[in-house]
């Protein structure tokens, strides 16, 4: 039998309490197993506490900042309405392939579109 579990994220606000439901939340992800405080209720608490690594995820800060990124990944949702993905490739610290400059670019968005169209759009790029 499977323990299943969501994994919210919200802002801290003044005036909301931490035992109750928060009226939005920023995104979540569901844990279909192991969703139980002994198990996946540790591996949150070691991720934030002691930076463990949870399979090929990392739960950082907000303002945890990466110098050495490829792509960001936002997924944009809100109550009643559908969501998006935006995926930029990080070009920063790249070289210019005009010019060779090492300047910083800027990122690049590379896709805005539904899960679906992302599914689309890269599951043919892999099968090619």
């Amino acid at each position: 039998m499977s323990t299943r579990a969501q994994v919210r994220f919200a802002t801290r606000e003044a005036g909301q309490s931490f035992n109750e439901h928060p009226d939005a939340i920023h995104a979540q992800f569901y844990v279909h197993h192991d969703g139980y405080p002994e198990g996946l209720g540790l591996d949150i608490a070691e991720m934030i506490d002691s930076c463990k690594h949870v399979g090929a995820w990392e739960l950082e800060h907000v303002q945890d900042i990466h110098t050495d990124l490829d792509y960001i990944y936002y997924i944009w949702s809100d109550y009643d309405k559908e969501t998006f993905i935006s995926i930029f490739m990080d070009n920063r610290g790249d070289s210019c392939s005009c010019c060779g400059s090492k300047e910083d670019l800027e990122e690049l968005c590379i896709f805005v579109g539904t899960p679906a169209q992302l599914i689309e759009k890269y599951s043919q790029t892999k099968n090619d």
